[in-house]
Protein backbone atom coordinates (compact mmCIF):
# COMPACT_ATOMS: atom_id res chain seq x y z
CA UNK A 1 0.00 0.00 0.00
CA UNK A 2 1.69 3.43 -0.96
CA UNK A 3 2.62 6.04 1.58
CA UNK A 4 0.60 8.85 1.82
CA UNK A 5 2.83 12.45 1.38
CA UNK A 6 1.97 15.28 3.19
CA UNK A 7 0.72 18.13 1.34
CA UNK A 8 3.65 20.22 0.59
CA UNK A 9 3.85 23.99 1.40
CA UNK A 10 3.45 26.40 -1.70
CA UNK A 11 7.08 27.07 -2.98
CA UNK A 12 7.16 30.69 -4.65
CA UNK A 13 10.04 32.16 -6.89
CA UNK A 14 12.59 33.89 -5.67
CA UNK A 15 11.41 37.75 -6.72
CA UNK A 16 14.99 38.42 -6.87
CA UNK A 17 15.71 36.04 -9.85
CA UNK A 18 15.38 38.90 -12.50
CA UNK A 19 18.27 40.81 -10.42
CA UNK A 20 20.53 37.54 -9.59
CA UNK A 21 20.74 37.12 -13.73
CA UNK A 22 21.34 40.90 -14.32
CA UNK A 23 24.70 40.64 -11.53
CA UNK A 24 25.73 37.14 -13.32
CA UNK A 25 25.45 38.99 -17.02
CA UNK A 26 26.70 42.42 -15.67
CA UNK A 27 30.08 40.00 -14.52
CA UNK A 28 30.23 38.35 -17.18
CA UNK A 29 30.25 41.31 -19.49
CA UNK A 30 32.76 43.07 -16.87
CA UNK A 31 34.86 39.92 -17.41
CA UNK A 32 35.16 40.54 -21.29
CA UNK A 33 36.07 43.94 -20.85
CA UNK A 34 38.76 43.16 -18.22
CA UNK A 35 40.55 40.96 -20.37
CA UNK A 36 40.60 43.04 -23.36
CA UNK A 37 42.05 45.77 -21.88
CA UNK A 38 44.40 43.15 -20.20
CA UNK A 39 45.72 42.59 -23.77
CA UNK A 40 45.78 45.89 -23.96
CA UNK A 41 48.03 46.83 -21.38
CA UNK A 42 49.70 43.60 -20.26
CA UNK A 43 53.75 44.89 -21.81
CA UNK A 44 53.14 48.28 -19.45
CA UNK A 45 52.25 46.52 -16.86
CA UNK A 46 54.87 46.36 -13.59
CA UNK A 47 54.67 42.76 -13.13
CA UNK A 48 53.02 41.02 -16.33
CA UNK A 49 52.86 37.33 -14.40
CA UNK A 50 51.24 38.65 -11.05
CA UNK A 51 48.21 40.28 -13.48
CA UNK A 52 47.65 37.08 -15.30
CA UNK A 53 47.60 35.09 -12.27
CA UNK A 54 44.77 37.80 -11.20
CA UNK A 55 43.24 37.77 -14.32
CA UNK A 56 43.00 33.53 -14.09
CA UNK A 57 41.49 33.68 -10.63
CA UNK A 58 38.89 36.27 -12.28
CA UNK A 59 37.92 33.90 -15.42
CA UNK A 60 37.78 30.75 -12.30
CA UNK A 61 35.54 32.94 -9.51
CA UNK A 62 32.98 34.16 -12.13
CA UNK A 63 32.60 30.94 -13.68
CA UNK A 64 31.71 29.01 -10.51
CA UNK A 65 30.18 32.28 -8.93
CA UNK A 66 27.88 32.70 -11.96
CA UNK A 67 27.14 28.53 -11.64
CA UNK A 68 26.35 28.64 -7.95
CA UNK A 69 24.23 32.28 -8.18
CA UNK A 70 21.75 30.51 -11.07
CA UNK A 71 20.54 28.13 -8.74
CA UNK A 72 18.69 29.80 -5.45
CA UNK A 73 20.44 27.54 -3.31
CA UNK A 74 23.74 28.67 -3.95
CA UNK A 75 23.00 31.97 -2.64
CA UNK A 76 24.30 31.97 0.54
CA UNK A 77 25.83 34.75 2.64
CA UNK A 78 28.67 32.95 3.15
CA UNK A 79 29.50 33.16 -0.48
CA UNK A 80 28.41 36.41 -1.19
CA UNK A 81 30.87 37.44 1.54
CA UNK A 82 33.66 35.31 0.39
CA UNK A 83 33.43 37.22 -2.99
CA UNK A 84 33.50 40.43 -0.86
CA UNK A 85 37.03 39.36 0.36
CA UNK A 86 38.16 38.57 -2.84
CA UNK A 87 37.25 40.98 -5.31
CA UNK A 88 38.69 43.72 -2.72
CA UNK A 89 41.55 41.73 -2.45
CA UNK A 90 42.05 41.24 -5.91
CA UNK A 91 41.60 44.98 -6.33
CA UNK A 92 43.81 46.08 -4.10
CA UNK A 93 46.55 43.90 -5.38
CA UNK A 94 47.05 46.18 -8.62
CA UNK A 95 48.89 48.10 -6.37
CA UNK A 96 51.46 45.90 -6.97
CA UNK A 97 51.21 45.31 -10.49
CA UNK A 98 50.46 48.51 -11.97
CA UNK A 99 53.36 51.31 -12.46
CA UNK A 100 52.81 54.49 -10.99
CA UNK A 101 52.49 55.91 -14.36
CA UNK A 102 49.73 53.79 -15.10
CA UNK A 103 48.30 54.63 -11.47
CA UNK A 104 48.87 58.80 -11.95
CA UNK A 105 47.04 58.76 -16.06
CA UNK A 106 44.10 56.86 -14.02
CA UNK A 107 44.84 53.50 -16.43
CA UNK A 108 42.01 51.26 -15.55
CA UNK A 109 43.07 48.65 -13.26
CA UNK A 110 43.12 45.02 -14.17
CA UNK A 111 40.02 44.09 -12.64
CA UNK A 112 38.31 47.28 -14.15
CA UNK A 113 34.62 46.53 -15.33
CA UNK A 114 34.40 43.36 -12.93
CA UNK A 115 35.35 44.80 -9.81
CA UNK A 116 31.69 46.72 -9.31
CA UNK A 117 29.87 43.38 -9.90
CA UNK A 118 30.73 42.64 -6.04
CA UNK A 119 28.99 46.20 -5.60
CA UNK A 120 25.60 44.64 -7.33
CA UNK A 121 26.17 41.12 -5.62
CA UNK A 122 26.03 42.24 -2.02
CA UNK A 123 23.06 44.82 -3.04
CA UNK A 124 20.81 42.14 -4.39
CA UNK A 125 21.90 39.43 -1.49
CA UNK A 126 21.51 41.88 1.30
CA UNK A 127 19.23 44.90 0.18
CA UNK A 128 20.33 48.94 -0.34
CA UNK A 129 22.11 48.66 2.71
CA UNK A 130 24.58 45.86 1.70
CA UNK A 131 25.39 47.57 -1.78
CA UNK A 132 25.85 50.77 0.34
CA UNK A 133 28.36 49.76 2.20
CA UNK A 134 29.97 47.50 -0.77
CA UNK A 135 29.81 50.50 -2.82
CA UNK A 136 31.54 52.96 -0.25
CA UNK A 137 34.27 50.25 0.77
CA UNK A 138 35.20 49.63 -3.48
CA UNK A 139 35.13 53.69 -3.67
CA UNK A 140 37.73 53.60 -0.95
CA UNK A 141 39.83 51.08 -2.33
CA UNK A 142 39.88 53.19 -5.45
CA UNK A 143 41.43 56.03 -3.50
CA UNK A 144 43.96 53.95 -1.36
CA UNK A 145 45.44 52.14 -4.62
CA UNK A 146 45.21 55.74 -6.47
CA UNK A 147 46.76 58.05 -4.17
CA UNK A 148 45.13 60.62 -5.10
CA UNK A 149 42.07 62.83 -5.29
CA UNK A 150 40.74 63.56 -9.41
CA UNK A 151 37.28 64.45 -9.89
CA UNK A 152 37.07 61.04 -11.96
CA UNK A 153 37.38 59.56 -9.13
CA UNK A 154 35.16 60.77 -7.17
CA UNK A 155 32.14 60.17 -10.38
CA UNK A 156 33.39 56.75 -9.77
CA UNK A 157 32.26 56.64 -6.01
CA UNK A 158 29.18 58.38 -6.89
CA UNK A 159 27.95 55.52 -9.47
CA UNK A 160 29.58 52.76 -7.07
CA UNK A 161 27.59 54.04 -4.06
CA UNK A 162 24.55 54.85 -6.40
CA UNK A 163 24.20 51.44 -8.10
CA UNK A 164 24.63 49.81 -4.63
CA UNK A 165 21.96 51.54 -3.32
CA UNK A 166 19.76 51.39 -6.48
CA UNK A 167 20.55 47.74 -6.65
CA UNK A 168 19.47 47.11 -3.65
CA UNK A 169 16.55 49.27 -2.87
CA UNK A 170 14.94 47.02 -6.23
CA UNK A 171 16.26 44.03 -4.26
CA UNK A 172 14.14 44.57 -0.98
CA UNK A 173 11.59 45.37 -3.11
CA UNK A 174 11.75 42.12 -4.74
CA UNK A 175 12.27 40.27 -1.22
CA UNK A 176 8.77 41.78 0.31
CA UNK A 177 6.77 41.23 -2.71
CA UNK A 178 7.87 37.33 -3.08
CA UNK A 179 7.37 37.04 0.99
CA UNK A 180 3.66 38.67 0.63
CA UNK A 181 2.77 36.17 -2.32
CA UNK A 182 4.57 33.15 -0.32
CA UNK A 183 1.79 34.43 2.36
CA UNK A 184 -1.10 34.55 -0.06
CA UNK A 185 -0.16 31.24 -1.42
CA UNK A 186 -0.26 29.66 2.18
CA UNK A 187 -3.40 31.23 3.22
CA UNK A 188 -5.04 30.18 -0.11
CA UNK A 189 -3.73 26.44 0.48
CA UNK A 190 -4.62 26.96 4.48
CA UNK A 191 -8.08 27.79 3.48
CA UNK A 192 -8.80 25.29 0.82
CA UNK A 193 -7.86 22.65 3.25
CA UNK A 194 -10.06 24.05 6.05
CA UNK A 195 -12.93 24.04 3.58
CA UNK A 196 -12.35 20.40 2.80
CA UNK A 197 -11.84 19.14 6.40
CA UNK A 198 -15.02 21.09 7.13
CA UNK A 199 -17.01 19.17 4.82
CA UNK A 200 -15.85 15.87 5.98
CA UNK A 201 -16.67 17.49 9.38
CA UNK A 202 -19.88 18.36 8.41
CA UNK A 203 -20.94 15.23 7.05
CA UNK A 204 -19.51 13.00 9.74
CA UNK A 205 -18.82 14.09 12.88
CA UNK A 206 -21.09 17.08 13.21
CA UNK A 207 -24.27 14.71 12.36
CA UNK A 208 -22.93 12.37 15.44
CA UNK A 209 -23.01 14.73 17.68
CA UNK A 210 -26.34 16.12 16.76
CA UNK A 211 -27.77 12.32 16.92
CA UNK A 212 -26.50 11.91 20.13
CA UNK A 213 -27.48 14.78 21.30
CA UNK A 214 -31.08 14.46 19.64
CA UNK A 215 -31.16 10.74 21.09
CA UNK A 216 -29.61 11.69 24.39
CA UNK A 217 -32.62 14.20 25.04
CA UNK A 218 -35.42 12.09 24.32
CA UNK A 219 -34.00 9.57 26.35
CA UNK A 220 -33.69 11.57 29.44
CA UNK A 221 -31.79 10.57 32.59
CA UNK A 222 -27.76 9.67 32.61
CA UNK A 223 -28.49 10.34 28.61
CA UNK A 224 -29.43 14.25 29.00
CA UNK A 225 -25.95 14.66 30.80
CA UNK A 226 -24.37 13.07 27.21
CA UNK A 227 -26.44 14.71 25.27
CA UNK A 228 -25.45 18.23 26.90
CA UNK A 229 -21.58 17.55 26.76
CA UNK A 230 -22.71 16.68 22.73
CA UNK A 231 -23.93 20.12 22.74
CA UNK A 232 -21.56 21.87 23.34
CA UNK A 233 -18.97 19.97 21.30
CA UNK A 234 -21.03 20.54 18.66
CA UNK A 235 -21.49 24.17 18.91
CA UNK A 236 -17.63 24.20 20.12
CA UNK A 237 -16.74 22.39 17.00
CA UNK A 238 -18.49 25.00 14.57
CA UNK A 239 -17.11 27.65 15.76
CA UNK A 240 -14.03 26.45 15.07
CA UNK A 241 -14.52 25.71 11.63
CA UNK A 242 -16.63 28.78 10.76
CA UNK A 243 -13.63 30.77 12.26
CA UNK A 244 -11.29 30.83 9.72
CA UNK A 245 -7.33 30.79 9.72
CA UNK A 246 -5.35 32.60 11.94
CA UNK A 247 -4.93 35.80 9.85
CA UNK A 248 -1.55 37.41 9.26
CA UNK A 249 0.19 40.36 7.23
CA UNK A 250 3.56 41.38 6.61
CA UNK A 251 3.25 43.61 9.31
CA UNK A 252 3.26 40.74 11.52
CA UNK A 253 -0.39 41.50 12.93
CA UNK A 254 -3.35 39.35 13.44
CA UNK A 255 -6.91 40.14 14.13
CA UNK A 256 -7.80 39.72 17.54
CA UNK A 257 -11.37 39.54 16.78
CA UNK A 258 -10.80 36.00 15.17
CA UNK A 259 -8.50 34.45 18.01
CA UNK A 260 -11.34 35.36 20.68
CA UNK A 261 -14.50 34.05 18.59
CA UNK A 262 -12.64 30.61 18.46
CA UNK A 263 -12.99 30.23 22.55
CA UNK A 264 -16.87 30.05 21.83
CA UNK A 265 -19.01 27.14 23.42
CA UNK A 266 -22.12 26.29 24.58
CA UNK A 267 -20.96 27.98 28.09
CA UNK A 268 -19.08 30.67 26.97
CA UNK A 269 -20.55 33.24 25.06
CA UNK A 270 -18.09 36.20 22.95
CA UNK A 271 -18.85 39.37 22.14
CA UNK A 272 -16.53 41.25 19.88
CA UNK A 273 -16.55 44.11 17.34
CA UNK A 274 -18.09 44.09 14.19
CA UNK A 275 -14.66 44.95 12.75
CA UNK A 276 -11.30 43.75 13.16
CA UNK A 277 -9.26 44.42 16.05
CA UNK A 278 -5.53 44.22 14.69
CA UNK A 279 -2.40 43.76 17.17
CA UNK A 280 1.20 42.51 16.70
CA UNK A 281 1.37 39.02 16.63
CA UNK A 282 3.05 38.55 19.88
CA UNK A 283 0.77 40.61 21.64
CA UNK A 284 -2.55 38.95 20.37
CA UNK A 285 -1.25 35.58 21.45
CA UNK A 286 -0.04 36.79 24.87
CA UNK A 287 -4.02 38.25 25.36
CA UNK A 288 -5.48 35.24 23.88
CA UNK A 289 -3.08 33.57 26.22
CA UNK A 290 -4.42 35.10 29.21
CA UNK A 291 -8.18 34.81 28.55
CA UNK A 292 -7.90 31.03 27.70
CA UNK A 293 -6.50 30.67 30.79
CA UNK A 294 -9.39 32.94 32.48
CA UNK A 295 -12.27 30.60 30.58
CA UNK A 296 -10.64 27.41 31.60
CA UNK A 297 -10.08 28.76 35.28
CA UNK A 298 -14.38 29.10 35.28
CA UNK A 299 -14.57 25.63 33.87
CA UNK A 300 -12.00 24.32 36.83
CA UNK A 301 -13.36 26.79 39.78
CA UNK A 302 -17.04 28.01 39.27
CA UNK A 303 -18.64 24.34 38.62
CA UNK A 304 -19.53 22.09 35.88
CA UNK A 305 -23.10 24.34 35.22
CA UNK A 306 -21.25 27.45 35.09
CA UNK A 307 -21.45 30.31 32.45
CA UNK A 308 -18.87 32.32 31.02
CA UNK A 309 -19.25 35.96 29.21
CA UNK A 310 -16.10 37.27 27.31
CA UNK A 311 -16.05 40.95 25.92
CA UNK A 312 -13.28 42.76 24.17
CA UNK A 313 -13.92 46.48 23.50
CA UNK A 314 -11.55 48.76 20.99
CA UNK A 315 -11.32 52.16 22.83
CA UNK A 316 -9.20 55.00 21.42
CA UNK A 317 -5.99 54.29 23.72
CA UNK A 318 -7.12 50.70 25.30
CA UNK A 319 -7.80 47.58 24.57
CA UNK A 320 -10.45 46.03 27.57
CA UNK A 321 -11.45 42.60 28.34
CA UNK A 322 -13.88 41.60 30.53
CA UNK A 323 -14.34 37.82 31.61
CA UNK A 324 -17.44 37.16 33.66
CA UNK A 325 -18.60 33.59 35.18
CA UNK A 326 -22.07 33.17 37.39
CA UNK A 327 -20.06 30.74 39.38
CA UNK A 328 -20.43 30.73 43.56
CA UNK A 329 -17.33 33.55 43.39
CA UNK A 330 -13.97 33.71 44.73
CA UNK A 331 -13.72 33.68 48.75
CA UNK A 332 -11.80 36.03 50.86
CA UNK A 333 -8.11 34.79 49.96
CA UNK A 334 -8.55 32.19 48.24
CA UNK A 335 -6.24 33.31 45.46
CA UNK A 336 -3.23 33.23 48.20
CA UNK A 337 -4.00 29.40 49.19
CA UNK A 338 -3.83 28.72 45.52
CA UNK A 339 -0.83 30.46 45.59
CA UNK A 340 0.79 29.03 48.20
CA UNK A 341 -0.02 25.67 47.00
CA UNK A 342 1.69 26.24 43.38
CA UNK A 343 -1.25 26.79 41.48
CA UNK A 344 0.45 29.60 39.57
CA UNK A 345 -2.73 30.56 37.11
CA UNK A 346 -3.82 33.89 38.12
CA UNK A 347 -0.13 35.08 39.53
CA UNK A 348 1.94 33.46 36.08
CA UNK A 349 -0.39 32.98 33.71
CA UNK A 350 -3.13 36.01 34.00
CA UNK A 351 -1.36 39.18 35.66
CA UNK A 352 1.80 37.87 35.05
CA UNK A 353 1.26 38.41 30.99
CA UNK A 354 -1.01 41.83 31.64
CA UNK A 355 2.27 43.05 33.86
CA UNK A 356 4.42 42.10 30.91
CA UNK A 357 1.92 43.75 28.31
CA UNK A 358 2.03 46.85 30.78
CA UNK A 359 -1.39 46.87 31.25
CA UNK A 360 -3.52 46.56 34.57
CA UNK A 361 -5.80 43.81 35.59
CA UNK A 362 -9.07 44.83 38.13
CA UNK A 363 -10.60 41.14 40.17
CA UNK A 364 -14.65 42.03 41.05
CA UNK A 365 -16.41 38.94 43.07
CA UNK A 366 -18.48 38.37 45.69
CA UNK A 367 -19.43 34.80 47.36
CA UNK A 368 -22.60 33.48 45.55
CA UNK A 369 -22.77 36.35 42.72
CA UNK A 370 -20.05 35.54 40.31
CA UNK A 371 -16.54 36.61 39.54
CA UNK A 372 -15.26 39.29 36.52
CA UNK A 373 -12.04 40.16 35.28
CA UNK A 374 -11.01 43.02 33.63
CA UNK A 375 -7.73 43.35 31.77
CA UNK A 376 -6.54 47.24 29.85
CA UNK A 377 -3.73 46.87 27.80
CA UNK A 378 -2.49 49.92 26.36
CA UNK A 379 -3.25 50.42 21.99
CA UNK A 380 -0.89 49.54 20.77
CA UNK A 381 -1.11 51.81 17.90
CA UNK A 382 -1.61 54.81 20.32
CA UNK A 383 1.06 57.73 19.92
CA UNK A 384 3.58 57.75 22.99
CA UNK A 385 2.49 59.93 25.53
CA UNK A 386 -1.25 59.75 24.75
CA UNK A 387 -3.38 59.27 27.90
CA UNK A 388 -6.56 57.19 28.26
CA UNK A 389 -9.57 59.16 28.35
CA UNK A 390 -11.08 60.25 31.50
CA UNK A 391 -14.39 58.92 30.89
CA UNK A 392 -12.76 55.72 30.27
CA UNK A 393 -10.73 55.59 33.87
CA UNK A 394 -13.89 56.89 35.26
CA UNK A 395 -16.35 54.18 34.42
CA UNK A 396 -13.85 51.51 35.03
CA UNK A 397 -13.62 53.26 38.67
CA UNK A 398 -17.32 52.72 38.96
CA UNK A 399 -17.34 49.17 37.66
CA UNK A 400 -14.40 47.45 39.70
CA UNK A 401 -14.22 48.58 42.94
CA UNK A 402 -14.13 45.93 45.45
CA UNK A 403 -11.05 44.14 44.57
CA UNK A 404 -8.09 44.61 41.97
CA UNK A 405 -5.54 42.79 40.84
CA UNK A 406 -3.61 42.85 44.25
CA UNK A 407 -6.45 40.88 45.55
CA UNK A 408 -4.23 37.56 44.51
CA UNK A 409 -2.08 38.59 47.95
CA UNK A 410 -5.65 38.88 49.64
CA UNK A 411 -6.09 42.39 49.83
CA UNK A 412 -9.42 44.44 49.44
CA UNK A 413 -10.51 47.57 48.93
CA UNK A 414 -13.74 49.66 51.04
CA UNK A 415 -16.98 49.96 48.74
CA UNK A 416 -16.35 53.49 47.07
CA UNK A 417 -19.33 56.04 47.09
CA UNK A 418 -21.59 56.10 44.50
CA UNK A 419 -20.53 58.80 41.44
CA UNK A 420 -22.15 62.18 41.47
CA UNK A 421 -25.26 61.70 39.35
CA UNK A 422 -25.34 57.96 39.27
CA UNK A 423 -28.01 55.72 41.30
CA UNK A 424 -26.88 53.22 43.34
CA UNK A 425 -27.28 49.54 42.19
CA UNK A 426 -29.31 47.19 44.64
CA UNK A 427 -27.92 43.77 45.05
CA UNK A 428 -31.47 42.62 43.11
CA UNK A 429 -30.32 44.53 39.93
CA UNK A 430 -27.11 42.94 40.46
CA UNK A 431 -28.46 39.40 40.44
CA UNK A 432 -30.69 40.71 37.67
CA UNK A 433 -27.41 41.42 35.23
CA UNK A 434 -28.13 38.91 32.28
CA UNK A 435 -24.43 38.57 32.01
CA UNK A 436 -23.20 37.75 35.53
CA UNK A 437 -19.39 39.14 36.42
CA UNK A 438 -17.12 36.52 35.83
CA UNK A 439 -13.09 34.83 35.90
CA UNK A 440 -12.69 31.96 38.34
CA UNK A 441 -9.65 31.60 40.61
CA UNK A 442 -6.00 30.08 40.30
Amino acid sequence: MPKSTPPQRPRVADGRSPLWRAHNFFRSVGLVYAIVWFGMQLPHYARPALAALELVIMIGWTAFTVWRFRHREGRTNALVLADQVLISALFLGNELIMTEEQMNALIPSVTTMWQPSMVTLAAVQWGWLGGGVSGAVSALINFLIRDSVEPLMFQDAVLLIGCGLLFGLAADTARRSTERLSQALRAEAATAERERLARSIHDSVLQVLARVRNRGVEMGGEAAELARLAGEQEIALRSLVAAGPPDHDPGGEIDLVARLQVLRTGKVQVSVPATEVRLPEQVGSDVLSIVREAVENVDRHAGPDARAWVLLEELPNEIVISVRDDGPGIAEGRLDEAAAEGRMGVAQSIRGRVDHLGGTISLDTTPGEGTEWEIRLPHPNTPPGRAASGRTRTAAKRMFTRRTAPAAQGTADPQPDPSPGSEPTAPEDRRADPAPRGGGEG
